[in-house]
């Protein structure tokens, strides 16, 4: 006689623990009366505000104030005949993006899923039907087919070459050279030519040298960008040398860096960017008078210098004490230590206070149309002085406003990317 085996599967799990969406709802927004009440309040508040502003934003907004001004937008005052420069200097920009974005993603088994080719052909899309994007959109494909190729590119040769990461930050940070003089040097661009360099640099700092395009007329995203990648480039070694002079055992670093922290931390931007707007050419002659970008570039980074030291600061004394112990009695030297030990591991920590920092920077740019700059902010104040455009300040607004939280977002998304690889978040 065969005995029946009685089934011992488990009980399937109740609704509420089954996947799927129906189920998530009824856990997280409908698990009680009070959730579920606060659910549809919500839903219809946001529902409301929504079909509110697409109704304004197709029937009532007069978007042409944007396509109008696209160029001012953009670039501010800069010459027309000169956008090349513009265009040149944004493909390099997009060829070491694509570089970095083939060397970052060597290991990854595929470097254009599913998910970035629907990205791509997405971007492709809004490029060609984008009414603001049409004028501009026989040189904005090109450049994202540059960011692909590049991205192939350099995924293929850091196979061949796996310690070329090591390298990105420097050739970014050499990429500046010859850029620099493609924007401040007067004559034609043609190679590098040191002589160029010297000139771009004189002239931004020290007015030598009057180029085609004065800096003092640049103005929206162009010199918003150049304001805050100046910044964060300057400000972060700044930052880490005060972080460190304030916890040096040398009384006189410490208590310089102390004193320099503080000192800044207590004093608004405005007032430093007012400071060296009007304080630095009485000290200087007239021949050694930095222009006003470059002097605001020095408020910025120095005011952002103190607040990323003690993020960073932040982050040291987090590191156990153990570690520079246990170095020390391997013979490790102190520096040493420091800066092979004991600061990769800081900074690591203080990732997201560090991008923060750089985000805060960036918005902090719209303050140097007090001071007489038309950064973006700035420039959108002068378009709507004009007569014709008198009350547009919601779609311009809007507008510009969507451009600053793209900029942002990215730093953060990058930040994200960045903590994950390291393996920062739990």
């Amino acid at each position: 006689m065969t005995s029946i085996t009685p089934n011992t599967s488990p009980p399937s799990p109740p609704l509420a623990n089954q996947p799927g969406p129906i189920a998530w709802m009824r856990k997280n927004l409908f698990s009680d009366w009070f959730n579920s009440l606060l659910t549809v309040v919500v839903v219809l508040v946001l529902g409301y505000t929504v079909v509110g502003l697409l109704t304004w934003g197709f029937t009532v907004a007069q978007w042409q104030v944007i396509p109008n001004n696209l160029g001012l937008f953009m670039s501010g005052l800069y010459p027309r005949d000169l956008y090349w420069r513009v265009w040149t200097l944004l493909g390099f920009v997009c060829a070491l993006g694509g570089l970095s974005w083939g060397v970052l993603g060597r290991n990854v088994s595929t470097l254009f899923s599913r998910s970035v080719l629907i990205g791509i052909g997405v971007l492709c899309a809004f490029i060609v039907l984008f009414p603001l994007t049409r004028p501009a959109s026989l040189k904005l494909l090109p450049l994202l087919a540059l960011v692909v190729g590049m991205a192939w590119v350099g995924r293929a040769i850091a196979k061949k070459l796996p310690n070329l990461g090591v390298w990105l930050s420097a050739i970014w940070l050499i990429s500046l050279f010859p850029l620099y003089p493609l924007i401040f040097n007067p004559i034609p661009y043609i190679s590098l030519v040191p002589g160029s360099i010297l000139g771009g640099v004189g002239y931004l700092f020290f007015g030598a040298g009057r180029p085609a395009s004065p800096v003092n007329d640049w103005g929206g995203l162009l010199l918003t960008l150049l304001v805050a990648v100046s910044g964060i480039l300057l400000c972060f070694p700044l930052g880490l040398l005060l972080a460190l002079g304030r916890r040096s055992q040398l009384p006189a670093v410490k208590w310089l860096s102390t004193a320099y922290i503080e000192l800044v931390r207590g004093v608004p931007l405005i007032a430093i960017l007012f400071m060296g707007q009007v304080m630095i050419p009485l000290f200087l002659p007239d021949g050694m008078r930095p222009e006003r970008i470059a002097r605001a570039v020095i408020g910025l980074t120095l005011f952002s210098a103190a607040y990323l030291a003690e993020n960073v600061r932040a982050g040291l004394q987090a590191i156990p004490r153990g570690q520079s112990e246990a170095a020390a009695s391997l013979g490790v030297n102190m520096p040493l230590t420091m800066f092979f030990i004991v600061l990769p591991q800081a900074l690591k920590i203080a990732i997201p206070a560090i991008v923060g920092q750089f985000i805060s920077l960036f918005q902090d740019t719209t303050l140097l149309s007090i001071v007489g700059l038309a950064e973006l902010l700035g420039i959108s104040r002068s378009i709507l002085a004009n007569p014709t455009y008198l009350g547009r300040y919601a779609e311009v607004y809007l507008f510009i406003g969507a451009i600053y939280w793209f900029f942002c977002y990215a730093m953060s998304l990058a930040s994200r990317k960045i903590e994950q690889k390291l393996n920062t978040t739990h």
